[in-house]
């Protein structure tokens, strides 16, 4: 007799637990200010990165009036992904610059 009893109320059990599960997944999806906090957060962090790099393509345009052929220092997170003689765009993440004297927008170059 208390198998009989034991299987419907573990099967409760699972199903109560399933529920709550979803409604906590379902709570804590980020909002769109949530996400929005995310982009600044990203945005500034790219800057950072290509405020690293942006002083050493300019010195390399100083000695070569151009920046193609430059390149970024080992480990810096950026990607120099296009320079010609007259501009360049960096990339790291979801973010990219164009420069010289961009700033950070989000995309691919």
């Amino acid at each position: 007799m208390l198998r009989v009893i034991g299987i419907p109320a573990l099967l409760v059990v699972v199903f109560v637990g399933v529920y709550l599960s979803m409604q906590d997944a379902k709570s804590s999806a980020p909002t769109p200010a949530d996400q929005q906090a995310i982009s600044q957060a990203q945005s500034v962090g790219a800057q950072a990165d290509f405020g690293q790099v942006v002083p050493v393509l300019q010195a390399y345009f100083d000695q070569n009036q151009t920046f193609a052929g430059a390149t970024l220092p080992p480990g810096s997170g950026v990607v120099l992904v296009q320079a010609d003689a007259t501009s360049y765009c960096i990339q790291t993440g979801n973010e990219h610059e164009d420069g010289p004297g961009g700033t950070p927008q989000p995309g691919p170059c």
